[in-house]
């Protein structure tokens, strides 16, 4: 097995920008390969710190399904080696967090020499460099995001198990079944790859973590929280539980905010949204959509600015708990009868929700109403007082439910009569 880490350039288009625009970002590449297999893991991460290269790990772990039992080969790279022990060609001074992931996992490193005297011990992980460079990385790859980059190289591995290496009998995939017998197997947990923070909430709800601000959930403020800081993402516990997830960013002075930390506080302030600095992060992100914006100007049109701020507030947080379509499906009848009330878009999101997860079976609704696509879910009231009862009555669906029956509760009535109160019957008495 060998680990090697490489400096690569990627076409990325931030989320600020339009999808049109993309500028040239330095990635860093991560690389496993079997010595047997060949079954190479490339990865590629915004940074190559310490929680890059344990990240890469796991991903190759998982992915050839096992552990390597005997021992992994490296370069001398700081992300493991503290310093190479003078006059030991193998020896080294190891990092305590590596120490510790290498103990999880069960494996031992293997060193290369330094310089000229270790270069035949990396040709695998070399060869492999330079092959996928020059059949994946050119022309440089476009991508929109660092995932979207990793999740097309891993159809690119997947299409490399029907290929053969060399002059090999077998397919890289072959030979990975036949490797995967000898491997150990994963742990029952996986380790936390990150580097574990604990900074102070600031008074603007927001973390300082490698002088980049992240929003967390307003009722930490003035609280030490637990960072996971990751090559990918950084992570804010409470416990246990997760409270903010924020994609990584590298660059100094940067801001990462989510809108859904501050509702609580924006609901007692509804002044402060319009201009607030969570608002236009939520629209560059596209999480603050069309609908919402729909949603928002027709609330304060009929409730008020104050009030109708709060009823946006209020649909903002059903996203807590409900899936984003099922709150714009919800959204949309409730504007179409000019019906601005948080309540009504969480009913007509639940129907949505319930009739998309069993094609329609699971909708509270009338059954012969599941056919009709285009019904209005949404009554207004002022419209039914006008119509004629006959009318109303008329347009309901037919009821073909059995009449309800009460024959269960004639039989609880002749038990009474057996056992009056205050006796005893004969199975009571010893």
């Amino acid at each position: 097995m060998s680990g090697h880490n490489e400096e690569q350039t990627t076409n990325t288009n931030p989320a600020s920008q339009s999808r049109t625009s993309h500028r040239k970002t330095h990635s860093h590449m991560f690389i496993f390969r079997p010595s047997h297999s060949g079954r190479a893991i490339h990865r590629i991460y915004p940074t190559q710190a310490q929680e890059a290269f344990l990240e890469g790990h796991i991903e190759a772990f998982n992915e050839i399904g096992g552990v390597p039992v005997k021992h992994i080969r490296y370069d001398n790279l700081t992300s493991a080696v503290k310093s190479v022990v003078f006059g030991q060609r193998r020896n080294r001074m190891e990092n305590d967090r590596w120490v510790l992931f290498r103990s999880f996992y069960g494996f031992d490193p293997f060193c290369w020499q330094p310089g000229i005297g270790g270069a035949h011990e990396k040709g695998g992980v070399e060869g492999e460099v330079g092959w996928f460079r020059r059949n994946r990385l050119s022309p440089m790859p476009v991508a929109e995001s660092l995932d979207e980059l990793n999740d097309r190289i891993r159809g690119w591995e997947a299409q490399d198990d029907r290929r053969r290496i060399n002059d090999r009998i077998r397919s890289i995939g072959q030979d990975l079944a036949a490797e995967r017998p000898f491997l150990a197997p994963l742990p029952a947990e996986e380790f936390d790859p990150g580097l574990v923070l604990n900074p102070r909430v600031d008074r603007s709800s927001m973390v300082t973590v490698r002088m980049v601000k992240y929003s967390v959930p307003a009722r930490f403020i003035g609280r030490r929280v637990r960072v996971s800081l990751r090559a990918s993402e950084v992570v804010v516990f409470d416990g246990r539980a997760v409270a903010a997830r924020h994609q990584r960013i590298v660059a100094k002075g940067a801001q990462s905010v989510q809108l859904d930390h501050y509702l609580e506080v924006l609901k007692t302030k509804p002044g402060a949204l319009p201009g607030s600095t969570a608002v236009a992060r939520a629209r560059e992100s596209g999480a603050f959509t069309n609908a919402h914006e729909a949603f928002w100007a027709a609330s304060r049109r009929v409730n008020g600015d104050a009030e109708g701020t709060r009823e946006l507030i209020d649909v903002l947080l059903l996203h807590r708990s409900m899936d984003a379509g099922d709150i714009h499906a919800g959204i949309t009848p409730a504007l179409g009868v000019d019906v601005v009330s948080a309540d009504v878009v969480a009913v007509e999101a639940r129907r949505h929700a319930a009739a998309s997860s069993q094609g329609g079976a699971g909708s509270d609704r009338h059954p012969s109403a599941h056919g009709e696509l285009k019904v209005q879910r949404v009554v207004s009231l002022t419209q039914r007082r006008l119509m004629d009862p006959a009318a109303v009555i008329a347009v309901l669906p037919s009821d073909t439910r059995p009449l309800p029956s009460v024959s269960a509760y004639d039989e609880l009535l002749a038990k009474r009569s057996e056992h009056p109160a205050g006796t005893a019957s004969k199975e009571n008495i010893s």
